[in-house]
């Protein structure tokens, strides 16, 4: 389950038009929902309130398996529809399975000109939380430059950690303060970081294969100027569909890194191969309503192909290599594999993971879901007897760990509850167990 801080910072990312899945960082995303999602241990709570639109507070507690806790404040520079726990979308407070949509170049605010001097700001986030007893802060400010450059300050300060780095190891993190630099153009997105507590600099970069996708308003004008012109369902792709293969986008990466402190690098290259989705602006142009056989095929959608995910990843310096493979095969199951293999040291591990979605109910046919962040249309989200109130995600790897996870939703509150098994260890069967329960309200 999302922590509220980091629903209302993908809400910030939306509502400023960036795309935080263009990163290399995020090139794995899909599997990692189904292959590394993460167990709750012990009992946590937390309490969230939205007092504006521009304001947000939130308070969480660990009752066991030690008492501690934490208050955090968030400020944005535009206003936000942060929904309340009861009300919000489910799908956005959880990690899934999810296709991603074309990349599209992002574009900044409108300017606001007012007696001959522009007026408008830079849209930006300030973040801060404090861990009790600790006195550990933490803090992120996010700021666009540009409409193509973000820039990105994240610090932590634990007044615990000792001065001298030979003291610090083994004692968690100490403070640090980090600066990052992106830069999405749609078709390449590179990210510049640098720390300061081992003087490490680092530099990622993904390039997208085929075309960038149009801008929001410019797909809009253009669906409004042929809207009487079109007879039959069309697709924006790269490629026409070819028979016999799955019809999708391939992305390749890399990252370098250079700690001065400690005289060391690394580097690690990865590619993916995702399908085009379907049935979603931009990649799928909703016919005219006047026609009675487009208003049909509308309804439920042109013949689509496996949503499907495949990643690889390779470490040369490690020598690690991972590979990926992630499908939805129904429309509320989603299954995906990982092996994980290195050459130094010839140890591998295999993964396999799921998600099953829990609705409410079954209601008359629905459009084909998807996965992707653009507005759902009004017929896909109408239907509240269809509606998701659940998702059961279950891992086993060669490790012998048996992960199994329920995120819900309970009249206002949402759950989390989960375990994590070693049915080898006689002695131990359950190595952990957690019930999360998250509040927040809006207005």
């Amino acid at each position: 389950m999302h922590p509220f801080a980091s629903y209302v910072l993908r809400s910030y990312y939306r509502e400023t038009g960036w795309n935080e899945d263009n990163l290399y960082a995020n090139l794995t995303r899909s599997s990692n929902a189904l292959l590394d999602f993460s167990v709750p241990r012990g009992l946590h709570f937390s309490i969230s309130k939205s007092p504006n639109s521009l304001f947000k507070t939130t308070y969480s507690m660990n009752a066991l398996p030690s008492l501690n806790g934490s208050v955090g404040y968030i400020f944005t520079s535009c206003n936000l529809d942060v929904k309340g726990s009861g009300d919000v979308r489910f799908k956005d407070m959880v990690d899934r399975f999810k296709v991603f949509d074309q990349p599209r170049k992002p574009e900044g605010k409108e300017q606001e000109w007012l007696a001959g001097e522009r007026v408008d700001t830079r849209d930006y986030l300030l973040y801060g939380r404090i861990y009790i007893p600790t006195g550990r802060l933490d803090a992120l400010y996010s700021t666009r430059l540009t409409p193509t450059l973000q820039g990105m300050v994240a610090a932590i300060s634990d007044p615990r950690a000792p001065i001298s780095s030979e003291k610090s190891r083994g004692h968690g993190p100490a403070s640090n303060i980090m600066f990052s630099l992106q830069q999405d153009t749609g078709k390449w997105c590179t990210e510049y970081t640098w720390s300061a507590e081992d003087g490490m600099w680092g530099i990622r970069s993904l390039y997208n294969f085929g075309k960038v996708g149009p801008s929001t308003d410019s797909v809009q004008s253009d669906g409004e100027r042929s809207a009487g012109k079109r007879t039959g369902l069309k697709r924006v792709d790269e490629e026409d569909a070819m028979e016999g293969g799955l019809k999708g986008r391939v992305s390749v990466g890399g990252e370098f890194y250079f700690s001065a402190k400690e005289k060391s690098a690394g580097v690690s290259t990865g590619i993916r191969f995702t399908t085009v989705p379907d049935a979603t602006p931009p990649s799928f142009q909703v016919p005219s309503s006047s026609s009675p056989t487009s208003a049909h095929a509308s309804a439920r959608g042109p013949p689509s192909q496996p949503p499907t995910t495949i990643t690889a990843l390779f470490n040369p310096m490690l020598g690690h290599i991972s590979g990926a493979y992630a499908a939805r095969v129904s429309r509320d199951l989603s299954l995906a594999s990982r092996f994980d293999f290195n050459v130094y040291s010839y140890e591998s591990e295999w993964s396999i993971g799921a998600e099953w979605w829990q609705r409410r109910g079954k209601g008359w046919p629905q459009p084909p879901s998807t996965d992707t962040d653009e507005p759902q249309p009004q017929s896909s989200v109408s239907d509240l007897a269809d509606e998701v109130q659940g998702v059961v995600k279950a891992k086993v790897s060669t490790t012998t760990d048996i992960s199994l996870l329920w995120e819900g939703r309970l009249r206002n509150v949402l759950v989390s509850l989960g375990v994590v098994s070693n049915l080898s260890s006689r002695s131990k069967p359950i190595k952990s167990i957690g019930l999360e329960l998250s509040y927040f309200s809006s207005g």
